[in-house]
């Protein structure tokens, strides 16, 4: 095993603008009469105002404000990229906390294999890119996606034939009740479609808030070690993506391609998110300067301009797509999509454990099509190009997505049956 080497910041290229460690961006006890708001730091942009956000930078200010906000009490929200939150339009009276650590270490090398532990506050598309630059294949499908590498083992990420789960072989987190910092395995982390230990950590049920350890959970991430293969050439792994590539599902082609052709689809379902929100001030130095530049030429190539695309305004999926019982898949239109999957959702199953459909199928087939409004004039509104996002059409408020999320989930319920499931985490909000 090689020693433990850190990666050159130079390909990184990133800033930490913000407050210094530990410090509050506002908040009453700094004479702030401007708090900061949920609606700045969250890609569908609404949230009410946050009565303390806390930049820190590094392990051990992250468990200081956390070992503080539960000694008194506050609630708690450990927010990253903030593409996973649906905030509520009242005051959050509680802290909000932003790891802005970004170290990326390698722990062993082999002639195939490279073992990276990343800081939790890295971006993950910038983790991604870097990979990617190095010649490093596992996660090149995940292009895009969102957020913070600490998110996406919460949430067991996944995008066109790859999850993180597949390359996590460890996490260290702070354990909230033990006041402790521990090692977690795969195995520890129970990963399934959209989930993991660390999630259900939160909810005593579907979609159903726990008492303790929301909208944070009990176990707070601090670094994840990613095991990724050496020599530049990954695996097409989904349909859609080897269609856009022109090649077959299982082909091995060099990351790179992967990447970009993943980002090309993505941009073309709008599910990407806005760069221009790194110009705020509150967001500035979040991500690798070179990355947000890039994204916005890529923008204006998609779009022909600068202006800001509102169909980018969302948390991406809102809905999980549903797991079901044989017997319930059966139940649906014979042309519903249906695929096997093993008892977690994830995988191909055998046929005998569970069954996935597409909860965009559901959506546009109970009568929900892109473009979709409660009223002409609504503020939030379907995806003009996707039925699973809800986007933020300008000036919408937590309400108005709320009403919408759950006028689109009794519908498809009413149709179907299925009672779908929010993948974000929404806090200070509820679907009626």
């Amino acid at each position: 095993m090689a020693p433990m080497t850190s990666v050159d910041p130079a390909d990184l290229s990133l800033t930490q603008t913000e407050v210094g460690g530990g410090d509050s961006v506002a908040g009453p006890e700094r004479g702030g009469t401007d708090l900061p708001r949920f609606a700045d730091l969250t890609t569908m942009g609404v949230g009410g105002t946050i009565r303390r956000l806390v930049a820190a930078h590094g392990r051990g200010e992250v468990i200081d404000v956390v070992r503080r906000a539960d000694a008194d009490g506050l609630p708690l929200c450990v927010i990253g990229g903030g593409s996973n939150i649906v905030a509520g339009d009242d005051i959050f009276d509680g802290v909000v906390v932003r790891d802005l650590s970004r170290r990326v270490d390698v722990v062993s090398r082999t002639d195939d294999a490279v073992v990276l532990r990343v800081d939790a506050g890295m971006m993950w598309d910038d983790l991604v890119g870097l990979s990617v630059e190095r010649g490093l294949a596992g996660i090149e499908g995940l292009s895009g996606v969102p957020g913070t590498v600490g998110a996406s083992v919460v949430q067991n990420i996944g995008a066109y034939g790859q999850s993180v789960s597949s390359s996590v072989c460890r996490v260290e987190a702070w354990d909230r009740p033990s006041g402790r910092v521990v090692v977690l395995t795969p195995s520890e982390l129970r990963f399934g479609y959209r989930t993991s230990a660390l999630k259900t950590s939160m909810y005593a049920a579907p979609a159903v808030p726990a008492t303790h350890f929301f909208p944070t959970p009990r176990y707070v991430v601090l670094s994840v070690d990613l095991a990724l293969e050496s020599g530049g050439i990954g695996t097409v792994g989904y349909g859609q993506l080897a269609h856009a590539l022109g090649t077959e599902v299982g082909d091995r082609l060099p990351v790179r391609e992967i990447r970009a052709a993943v980002l090309r689809v993505r941009a073309t379902k709008g599910m990407l998110e806005d760069p221009h929100r790194y110009a705020i001030p509150v967001m500035a130095g979040m991500r690798d300067r070179s990355a947000v530049d890039a994204a916005l030429e890529d923008m204006r190539r998609e779009t022909g301009s600068d202006a800001q695309d509102a169909d980018r305004h969302s948390c991406g999926s809102f809905f999980m797509n549903p797991v079901l019982s044989a017997a319930q898949a059966g139940g649906l239109p014979d042309d519903a999509p249906r695929f096997p999957v093993d008892a977690d959702g994830l995988g191909n199953g055998d046929g005998h454990a569970r069954v996935k459909t597409s909860a965009a199928w559901l959506i546009d087939h109970a009568g929900f099509h892109r473009g979709f409004r409660l009223s002409p004039d609504a503020p939030a509104a379907l995806s003009s190009r996707h039925t699973l996002a809800l986007t933020n059409r300008g000036g919408a408020r937590a309400a108005d997505v709320a009403a919408l999320a759950t006028a689109v989930r009794d519908g498809v319920r009413g149709a179907f049956g299925v009672t779908l499931v929010p993948e974000p985490v929404l806090v200070g909000i509820g679907l009626d």
